[in-house]
């Protein structure tokens, strides 16, 4: 029986039958728009156990599932908390990670406070692990970040920042034992203002702290050695350009991740926690980047995962190793992305997600038999799904961007002269992957080609991909968009009178950049959380960060490759040509963003109607920089299908 087949029964049973698949003839926008209904899946230290986030209408809840008895041991409502990650302390217990935007009294605005939870499975109580005010300073955010667990299992370990004092009128980052049984925490291993994060050994003991002073530009780590903290390694520079991710199975190194001068590629290297001696690289690709690492609790590294259109994996284990690509190839085409096993690799949970496969969980036992689990997007049958197609062209200058193509499933045997869709991703530093964009998916059900372009600043294809967008917002970064829209008309795939852009984030400013620098290749404009005015952007990048901050340099790196100068910014920013549109714009906001402040729509808007163009304005209540609320995201996104529509006619 193929792997096909198998889930298509699979589907049919349903292993815990807590999610009916309804029977429909179509799919409506809303539930594109919807959040997954399913979704944080993790598997118990003993196999024994499920838990995942189930989502539908108003209901919001954690359940805890008996794999062996197929049946629910319990469901939790945590609609006041949304979490944001899952996964298992020990079999009785449950950490969640949570995010909200909310107020902090005595604060101005709000604040994107993340914290972290412990369920326990037993009595069914929850409670929340750090409390800003209670022993730590008030007012902070990042209370998710756990880095290890104590060997008895009853301490979790996690820093924040201390409560200030006369003697310190900075607070420190130290790191907490925080009890996971009752309401108590307690300080491990003091920091530093500057102090960025800690790795501990076996023992739950601090070895390994890492700090950046941004004033200064230092980047250092500090290792315990012989009881006395020392330093091994030291960098001067703007923007982090090494990243510390675990340690060696045997602690004496910590695992660094940076980029290979001769592949130009990100490896793996080591750095001796005795000496700060580096080893590597190590497992090193010429044709993918390591794109993060795989670690338990402790943050002991397993193994690797690769960047591409789809993720690849190499262990250190060989059998574990082996067990991955086995699973692997029962998805052929499909990105598996590993989510959640057992501390002995006997039980494996993957997502799969492709032109087949809506976000699917599958689970692997001993003999890598597969169990279907549960859909994040029950409502979403196999032949619901737009295809998935890979493409390359080359810009203008000769650099090849990889680009996906969601492709309308009714078109798929002749795609010609379709009107499209150019659907830059955000960041710019991120890139696009095999799986289920709800946007790109919207988008195809209505008949149109999307066309998303890893055009250079996306990571992922290589340090020179990237660093090839520092300071090319609007220039060459942009040309890589118009040059897509070249290519695929040349081909005959595209009607080069039927073409909107259409983006969020950096995605949004490349939007407005379509609309402002090359008016006469779209029919209209889609900019969500976008940035029209650079100058500003950095202004209040400065602001909120502060001058010297590591945020405001990256973001000159970005916009202007470290050399800013206002009046090159003032010519990069689509608010200053509102006059050039002749496409109509629509302007999607989020009232509670902190990434990208509401002002910047405000003012594109403001810009293009002192110009008389035809441009209009969405903002989303109670919604942050990412759409992470199911209805306002729906919002955005039946606005956004309906714009197209009615200009792609």
């Amino acid at each position: 029986m193929n792997h096909f087949l198998r889930y298509v029964m699979a589907r049919l049973l349903f292993l815990f039958c807590l999610i009916t698949l309804p029977v429909q003839a179509s799919i409506s926008l809303s539930e594109y728009g919807a959040l997954p209904s399913v979704g944080m899946v993790a598997i118990s230290p003993n196999g024994d156990l499920v838990a995942f986030r189930k989502v539908t209408g108003d209901q919001d809840a954690v359940y805890v599932v008996s794999i062996k008895d197929k049946k629910l041991v319990f469901a939790l409502d945590v609609s006041k908390i949304q979490p944001g990650g899952i996964y298992f302390f020990n079999d009785e217990q449950l950490f969640l990670r949570v995010s909200q935007y909310t107020r902090v009294k005595g604060f101005r605005g709000k604040f994107d406070l993340s914290t972290a939870f412990v369920l326990n499975i037993k009595d069914k109580k929850i409670r929340q692990l750090l409390i800003p005010g209670d022993k730590i300073l008030a007012g902070q955010s990042g209370l998710g970040h756990v880095v290890g667990i104590t060997p008895d299992g009853q301490y979790a370990l996690m820093p924040a920042y201390s409560q200030i004092d006369n003697h310190f009128p900075k607070p420190n980052y130290s790191l907490y034992k925080v009890s996971l049984k009752r309401n108590h925490i307690k300080p491990e291993q003091g920091g530093s203002y500057h102090t960025d994060d800690f790795f501990v050994n076996r023992e739950g003991k601090a070895i390994v702290q890492e700090e950046y002073d941004e004033r200064n530009n230092e980047h250092k780590v500090l290792a315990l050695n012989n009881g006395k903290w020392i330093e091994i390694f030291k960098e001067i520079t703007a923007v982090k350009n090494r990243s510390f991710v675990g340690l060696t199975a045997d602690y004496q190194s910590l695992v660094m991740l940076t980029d290979d001068e001769k592949t130009g590629r990100t490896s793996y290297y080591t750095m001796s926690l005795k000496d700060g001696a580096i080893t590597g690289p190590l497992l090193g690709r010429d044709d993918a980047d390591i794109g993060s690492v795989i670690t338990d609790m402790q943050r002991v590294v397993y193994g690797v995962r690769y960047s591409g259109f789809t993720p690849s994996y190499h262990f250190f284990d060989a059998k574990v190793d082996a067990k991955i690509k086995a699973i692997q190839k029962d998805f052929p085409d499909q990105a598996v992305w590993l989510i959640d096993w057992t501390p002995d690799w006997q039980k494996v949970v993957v997502r799969v997600e492709g032109s087949d496969y809506p976000e699917d969980y599958f689970l692997f036992d001993s003999a890598n038999q597969a169990s279907f689990l549960t859909s994040g997007r029950p409502a979403f049958k196999p032949q619901d799904i737009h295809l998935i197609g890979k493409s390359i062209y080359t810009a203008r200058d000769g650099l090849k961007i990889p680009t996906l193509l969601t492709i309308p499933r009714s078109k798929a045997g002749s795609l010609k002269n379709l009107p499209a869709v150019i659907y830059p991703h955000g960041g710019p530093a991120s890139y696009d992957t095999v799986g289920f964009d709800y946007f790109a998916q919207a988008l195809a059900a209505q008949g149109y080609l999307v066309i998303q372009p890893q055009f250079r600043g996306s990571t992922g294809f290589g340090t020179a991909h990237y660093t090839a967008g520092h300071g090319e917002w609007g220039k060459k970064m942009q040309d890589d968009l118009t040059d897509a829209v070249n290519f695929f008309t040349s081909k005959g795939m595209v009607d080069p009178k039927r073409v909107c852009i259409v983006g969020a984030s950096y995605g949004g400013y490349a939007a407005l950049a379509g609309g402002a620098f090359t008016p006469e290749l779209y029919k209209c404009v889609v900019s969500i959380n976008g940035i029209g005015d650079l100058n500003a952007m950095l202004a209040w990048d400065k602001n909120q960060h502060g001058s010297s901050s590591e945020v405001a340099d990256y973001m000159a790196m970005q916009f202007a490759n470290g050399d800013v100068d206002k009046k090159a910014l003032e010519k990069m920013s689509p608010e200053t040509y509102a006059g050039n549109f002749t496409a109509p714009v629509l302007l999607v906001y989020s009232a509670d963003d902190k990434r990208v402040p509401p002002k910047q729509s405000e003012q594109m808007l403001k810009a293009l109607k002192k110009q008389q163009k035809l441009a209009t304005a969405l903002e989303l209540k109670g919604e942050n920089h990412h759409l992470l609320e199911g209805e306002t995201r729906t919002q955005a996104l039946e606005a956004t299908v309906n714009f197209v529509r009615q200009h792609l006619q």
